[in-house]
């Protein structure tokens, strides 16, 4: 569930829960942070930043220590005084050791008589996290069994949704009433979430993500990190990079999805599909006995299709030009038809069993179609639709607080920076600055942080965590573009915040750290209502603090939370601790950038 879900649960009353839950398994404090002296706990790059936050209103600079595992001190120094952050209402000081650079592990920071968690510095940090966080991916599909030789036997199960008793679907999905009179085949895809719902809006920025992951590994000559028989999937070994076979499993859904030619609205895309009702947690797939429905097609649906597909025929026509050629072609079609009906949206009452993921404002959808129809062909006709967008030259499409699923301007905006095309060299030197000039201004957030996270204090909102990720997608995209140190440094430090270095001295990231998330909302990954089911598996992305506070949960134990500390570690938060595919596929996207060696 996505912040989309807001008004489905104002409505219903919340999700069902297991009975008994309240009794469970309890959840971390979030006020329990066991140190003042925050570090990413995974550990910091030899040749990257490594900087730690103190909480102390000590008015002078402190000294500070880096010990090695056997007790040693390995580099000293003085922190700096920062003062109040923002965000945590915390005063703090910032100890900087980048300029130690050896390698090992059990490393410890000690500022004032108290220790970090331990750390590692080493070259190959962020390799587990590059496949795990993918791994996610293969966790979430619907329609496939998921093999216990691929996952283990903890998270082994059968397929879900495939018209198996007591499944009802996806292999002949009826339409809600009045939607429709016929039913599609609309099998595979990944879950969204926590529970069972697939959406084409939110599978668009996703699969977007993922592909333009493998996309700016290839220009950057490393790509074969990402290629095949790099992830333990089905389909390793046949010569496809897995990313984009994993990519692929979503969009066969998304096609799948599209109105067929001859009926009402063809060429369109049905907004989603999901259960009539909602279910309880925990609930496995393969024992859903929720019928299912298709919802109505949606202008925004359709372009999310159309964009990556489009993309879809530019990245996979080197590895499968057959399947390329039948991308570019739903693009088209959904482009066309999108250009019909420039303005049929989702409701927002249509809450009941899945969330709304209502937008009213497409205009930066049809730029995001539009480049990457363009990207895909040459055009005049998709060039012309990008010139002519108000999004070609708003300052809009790259903001303070990050694009989303319903703001996607940032994604075409993105794409012209990077891939080649035909635009005046005028207009791609100021794309590729107005990029640059987003990444400065994230830049400038962190600086005036005693966390250096790259979002305002105004941000922490449901998913702040994706807002931090898509944020350093940008500021990533400003390294590719100028090859400036201080971008890549800015990643690493947002990937700092996830994994421990913030106000709760929590990583967010399941299996990542010394204390990490692990009792995400989810209903096969439900350990904490029931013992016999897993925790989420390792690169596992929790959604991070949400001042909006909009779960019992969050409103029980969090009232009066400064901004960055609104977060509990409890299946029954939905609004600060689901997890979702939007946000774990820009968490893989800066994982494979940081694990890459190519810096010089």
């Amino acid at each position: 569930m996505t912040a989309a879900l807001l008004t489905a649960v104002l409505l219903t009353g919340g999700l069902a829960l297991a009975p008994g839950a309240a009794g469970a398994q309890s959840a971390v404090d979030p006020a329990a942070a066991t140190t003042p002296v925050r570090v990413n706990q995974a550990g910091y790059l030899p040749d990257g930043p490594k900087r730690a936050t103190i909480v102390t209103a000590a008015s002078e600079p402190l000294n500070w220590q880096l010990r090695s595992a056997s007790g040693a001190t390995a580099a000293s120094g003085r922190t700096v005084v920062h003062g109040t952050d923002a965000a945590s209402g915390e005063a703090t000081h910032v100890a900087d050791f980048s300029a130690f650079r050896k390698t090992g592990a059990g490393f410890v920071l000690v500022v004032g008589g108290w220790s970090s968690a331990p750390f590692d510095i080493r070259a190959n940090l962020y390799d587990t996290l590059r496949t795990e966080s993918l791994a996610f991916f293969y966790h979430q599909r619907s329609g496939t069994p998921i093999e216990a030789s691929l996952v283990g036997p903890s998270y082994a199960r059968p397929a879900g949704h495939l018209g198996v008793a007591p499944n009802q679907g996806d292999t002949s999905v009826p339409c809600q009433a009045g939607v429709c009179d016929y039913t599609q085949d609309v099998r595979g895809g990944w879950y969204d979430a926590g529970d069972h719902g697939k959406y084409v809006v939110n599978g668009g920025i996703s699969v977007w993500t993922l592909v333009d992951s493998f996309a700016r590994a290839k220009r950057a000559g490393t790509a074969s990190a990402l290629g095949d028989s790099t992830l333990r999937i089905p389909e390793r070994g046949n010569g496809v990079p897995d990313i984009l076979d994993e990519a692929r499993w979503e969009l066969d859904f998304l096609m799948r999805m599209q109105v067929p030619e001859g009926r009402p609205y063809a060429g369109m895309a049905f907004h989603k599909i999901h259960d009539a009702a909602w279910t309880g947690i925990p609930t496995r797939p393969e024992l859903d006995p929720q019928p299912r429905e298709l919802h109505r097609p949606s202008t925004a649906a359709t372009l999310n299709l159309a964009a990556t597909a489009a993309q879809c025929a530019r990245v996979f026509r080197p590895y499968d030009s057959a399947y390329a050629k039948r991308c570019l072609s739903v693009a088209r079609t959904a482009w066309t038809a999108a250009q019909a009906n420039p303005a049929l949206y989702a409701p927002d009452s249509d809450s009941t069993g899945g969330g709304p993921y209502n937008d009213t404002q497409v205009t930066d959808d049809f730029y995001w179609a539009a480049a990457e129809l363009y990207a895909a062909t040459g055009e005049r006709a998709y060039r012309d639709a990008v010139t002519s967008s108000p999004w070609h030259t708003s300052a809009d499409a790259l903001t303070a607080t990050g694009f989303n699923w319903a703001d996607t301007a940032a994604l075409g905006r993105l794409t012209l920076a990077t891939v080649p095309n035909g635009l005046p060299t005028a207009d791609i030197r100021r794309v590729r600055a107005s990029v640059t000039a987003a990444a400065d201004g994230h830049l400038a957030t962190m600086a005036g942080q005693g966390y250096a996270v790259p979002i305002p204090a105004n941000g922490y909102v449901w998913g702040s965590n994706s807002q931090v990720t898509n944020n350093a997608i940008v500021v990533a995209t400003a390294y590719a573009l100028t090859g400036q140190q201080r971008y890549r440094a800015a990643v690493l430090e947002s990937m700092d915040y996830l994994l421990g270095r913030n106000t709760l001295d929590l990583s967010y990231v399941t299996g990542y750290g010394d204390t990490y998330a692990r009792n995400q909302h989810h209903r096969f990954w439900a350990h904490q209502y029931d013992a016999s089911l897993p925790n989420p598996p390792a690169g596992s992305l929790a959604g991070g603090p949400n001042s909006g506070l909009q779960d019992p949960v969050a409103q029980e134990h969090l009232a009066g939370c400064a901004p960055a500390a609104c977060y509990i570690d409890d299946i029954g938060s939905y609004s600060t601790n689901e997890v979702t595919i939007n946000w774990n596929a820009p968490l893989a996207w800066l994982a494979a950038f940081a694990s890459e060696r190519r810096h010089g």
